[in-house]
């Protein structure tokens, strides 16, 4: 048995996702006729309370589409140290859309409307244009951290006074849903454009869907063909996204509480130094000066337990669908037992 906490990607389709994506009708979506699809997409568009919504086969693809959409070569984007566009997609904003970013000095990812306003450039000509502002919900480097609503409320009347776009990385939308008791009609009465990941804690094994206003997202599906994402009968795909969404947001709660006692545990540990406050399903800490990252990761692998270092001494562990009550006993009395 081997117990993967490397990310939330690693689930593969449960026995009725599965029933679901072949059972799925599908056709030629590149013409607009693939019937799963299209359902799909109405579905989330409507969650939303959005006109738009577009499949894409990777959130980073979904990401960096908006970033195109919003902006021209040349303008700057408002995000966080922390943000998954600046940090994990292959430096996408610069090569494809020929744009920086502006970092903002948040706590865990997250930051307030006055660093947003402090970031907008002067409008001089020898300065980037701010054009968009981008957060993070759930921050994947800060921890599974949810924002607090009232302050993109804040960040939304910024962006309005000054003609910001808004964007939201939603890549776990999903949990902070689920953690802070919101809804998605919510967030789309705020944000200009929304990505939302299915293969993340929802279990699908492939997909994103940028949803957004009409305006702004008229253009989304040349963006895709341009970076190649484009696809063809891929109903089977979307099918799996419709049962996520019919049978695998509440279960989040399971993930959230899983995580919440890894916390709890590890805070009362010799060896660990510190532990972020957990919220959802990402377990984030540092181990004491004297233990070694690498070590520490080989001795819960020589267990058959897989962890990600994120460098300095920090580590992650995501809970997920595929992590088992059973696999959960098991890593917290080998947490318990480690010596160092």
């Amino acid at each position: 048995m081997i117990i993967d906490l490397r990310s939330d990607t690693v689930t593969k389709p449960t026995k009725g996702m599965l029933q679901a994506m072949m059972d799925a009708k599908v056709g030629d979506d590149v013409f607009s006729e693939d019937p799963t699809v299209n359902e799909l997409e109405d579905r989330l568009a409507n969650m939303f309370g959005k006109p738009k919504a577009l499949f894409f086969p990777s959130g980073s693809m979904a990401n960096q589409t908006a970033i195109k959409l919003h902006t021209n070569p040349g303008e700057q984007v408002i995000c966080d140290k922390y943000a998954h566009i600046y940090n994990y997609e292959a430096g996408g904003a610069s090569f494809n859309s020929g744009v920086s970013c502006k970092l903002i000095d948040g706590h865990r990812g997250m930051f307030t409307a006055n660093q947003v306003e402090e970031a907008i450039n002067p409008d001089a000509f020898y300065y980037s244009q701010s054009s968009l502002v981008e957060i993070e919900n759930t921050t994947n480097k800060g921890g599974g951290a949810c924002w607090d609503f009232k302050e993109i409320l804040k960040i939304k009347e910024i962006c309005d006074a000054h003609h910001l776009g808004f964007h939201l990385d939603g890549a776990r939308l999903w949990n902070a849903l689920v953690a802070k008791n919101e809804t998605t009609m919510q967030y789309g009465e705020v944000f200009d454009t929304i990505s939302v990941c299915l293969s993340k804690g929802l279990g699908c094994p492939v997909g994103s869907v940028l949803i957004g206003d009409t305006d702004i997202m008229k253009h989304a599906i040349r963006v895709r063909k341009i970076f190649g994402g484009n696809m063809r009968q891929i109903g089977y795909l979307a099918a799996a996204g419709l049962y996520a969404l019919d049978n695998h947001i509440d279960r989040l709660e399971e993930d959230h509480l899983k995580a919440k006692e890894i916390e709890q545990l590890l805070s009362n540990l010799t060896y660990i130094k510190t532990v972020e406050p957990v919220e959802t399903n990402i377990v984030i800490f540092e181990l004491n000066s004297d233990v070694n990252e690498k070590t520490f990761i080989q001795k819960l692998k020589d267990n058959n337990i897989l962890i990600i270092g994120m460098g300095s001494n920090k580590l992650r562990m995501v809970t997920h669908l595929d992590y088992t009550d059973s696999m959960h006993d098991y890593l917290l009395s080998i947490l318990r037992s480690l010596k160092f």
